[in-house]
């Protein structure tokens, strides 16, 4: 076998290509703008190739200053990772090899690039089909983690609501606050997108420091994750709340497109934009709740209650039947409360695999 970093456009178009051999319609490709712009970036992207030339698996090598900070230890983060059945051992130990080769303690992963952008594999609920800024992935690939030394962390569930319940009797919140507490609600707007989204930087840097994996997102880092948030954006779906002119609580929801993903490979070229800006209406059936939070000194006061009540409102006018959230760490009950209260369920198993080295 062969293990080579991706060095010209051949080698890129078999590292786009993988996925799509491998896997169905459950899998959902990261966009391949991404991908190209994260090569351009200077992130390792690397293939496993067998006897013959095949391409029978895919990775990223990369690493973050601020992520060792966080776990106190030197790790060789991976992502992107992709690869075929019984392929996994050789491809960890590339993986380790290089890590040892670089000095780290640790390999943790898959993330992309971050484990508070995306990355993670699903443990659990395979028959279910994946979404936006999730995980899909085979059975075999938890037990080729695992038979090869890796532990889960970060353990955590993805879920599924439906959007049928009454808001007020599910999420109750006397509406006398607002004026008492000097509240207002704020919704998304597409031509002021780029000044609401520092004021959700700040908040969601805040309410996601406590969490053991979670790293700050820099300026830069949030514009590169909400490239194309704009055309997206169900200005319904993104709200938060402001406490005497002060943020303190945000959700923000987007239409899943993950059936058009599929569909175009993940190719989200300009062409495809303007194809997705064009059927959008068809792409309103389910939302994908990306990210929420309250600042830590206004937690326990109801006010993501309130803000869960106005979106279940938004998503029954808006027509959506189904709410889907990204991963949801089992230490953190009181977020997955909010979807048992509507009715949901845990969706898929989910967890981030780490190899100590030391």
């Amino acid at each position: 076998m062969r293990f080579e970093q991706v060095s010209n456009s051949p080698a890129l178009r078999d590292f786009l290509a993988l996925p799509e051999r491998l896997h169905d319609h459950r899998y959902v490709p990261t966009p391949h703008q991404t991908i190209k712009q994260w090569y351009r970036d200077g992130v390792g992207l690397y293939l496993l190739r067998d006897n013959s030339g095949r391409v029978i698996a895919r990775t990223t090598l990369h690493t973050d200053a601020a992520f060792d900070a966080k776990l106190g230890r030197r790790s060789q983060l991976f992502g992107l990772t992709e690869f075929r059945p019984g392929a996994g051992g050789a491809l960890f130990d590339e993986i380790c090899s290089a890590a040892r080769r670089n000095g780290r303690d640790a390999v943790f992963g898959p993330v992309s690039l971050l484990p508070n952008q995306a990355g993670g594999v699903i443990t659990s609920g395979f028959e279910e089909r994946g979404f936006i800024d999730s995980a899909w992935n085979p059975e075999h690939y938890p037990l080729e983690y695992e038979t090869f030394g890796f532990t889960r962390r970060f353990e955590a569930d993805t879920w599924i609501c439906p959007t049928t319940s009454e808001p007020s009797a599910v999420f109750g919140f006397d509406d006398s606050r607002l004026a008492t507490e000097q509240l207002r609600l704020h919704r998304g707007d597409k031509k002021r997108i780029a000044t609401q989204l520092p004021i959700l930087r700040e908040m969601l840097n805040a309410s996601f420091d406590q969490l053991g994996y979670y790293t700050s997102i820099s300026a830069e880092q949030l514009a590169a994750q909400t490239d194309g948030l704009a055309y997206l954006l169900d200005e319904s779906l993104l709200l938060y709340l402001t406490k005497a002119g002060r943020p303190v609580a945000f959700v923000l929801c987007v239409p899943d497109i993950s059936e058009f993903l599929g569909k175009i490979g993940g190719d989200l070229g300009v062409r495809n934009q303007l194809r997705l800006l064009a059927t959008r209406s068809r792409y309103r059936r389910e939302a994908v709740l990306v990210i929420k939070g309250t600042v830590p000194d206004q937690q326990g006061h109801g006010y993501m209650r309130y803000l869960s009540r106005e979106l279940l409102r938004n998503l029954r006018a808006g027509g959506y039947q189904q709410l889907r959230s990204t991963f949801v760490e089992h230490a953190n009950p009181a977020s997955a409360a909010h979807y048992r209260a509507m009715g949901g369920r845990p969706l898929h198993g989910y967890t981030f695999y780490e190899r100590d080295l030391r």
